[in-house]
């Protein structure tokens, strides 16, 4: 198969749902490998992409999460809060921009000098959004307000700050099971910025 040729041909799309985010269903014919078109059908959720950052400080050796409600995890047997790095959509923002603007609200940290660490599609079969992630190093006199995010958008969120050693902990005993924190404390960890 070359790789220059269209692997997907024949595209319809019907809306399902554009009430929260964007659900349609595609019916397309794929071409595969053997170079046959297969008749395919599939669901995509179009919620924006993302970006998402961990506030560390190496001289304390700590980081900065979030506590949060999240409805899906909940309907899906977890007590719904999920410990997390501070993130959102992007909207019309460049990742850059995002992450500046929730670590704010979310953290209460104003923080000047990110670094990116990767883009990611989450769960690329069934949701469009591209996840850009980023780690900020934060000092305590960056922390301009309470954070806990923002109360019209529905957001109550609790601030942590914890030792390094305990959310790399966390994450290997599974108290910490969001994917893009996961991601970014095991960055930390392998980046040798932080003590373990």
């Amino acid at each position: 198969m070359n790789k220059d040729e269209p692997v997907v041909r024949n595209i319809k799309e019907k809306l399902l749902s554009d009430n929260w985010y964007v659900l349609k269903k595609f019916d397309f014919e794929l071409r595969r490998r053997d170079g046959v078109w297969q008749p395919q059908s599939r669901e995509a959720y179009d919620r924006g992409n993302g970006a998402a950052v961990l506030l560390y400080n190496q001289t304390k050796n700590s980081v900065v999460l979030t506590r949060q409600f999240r409805f899906p995890v909940y309907i899906n047997g977890h007590n719904g809060f999920l410990i997390e790095a501070a993130a959102g959509l992007l909207d019309d923002s460049s990742p850059e921009e995002r992450i500046v603007a929730e670590a704010q609200e979310e953290t209460g940290y104003h923080i000047t000098d990110a670094e990116k660490v990767l883009e990611t599609y989450m769960s690329p079969g069934s949701v469009t959004e591209k996840l850009y992630l980023f780690i900020a190093h934060y000092e305590d006199h960056q922390r301009t307000s309470e954070g806990g995010g923002l109360a019209e958008e529905g957001e109550d969120i609790e601030v942590l700050e914890w030792p390094f050693e305990r959310a790399l902990a966390a994450v290997r005993s599974g108290e910490i099971e969001d994917a893009k924190t996961i991601m970014l404390i095991q960055h930390l960890a392998l980046s040798g910025k932080m003590k373990i």
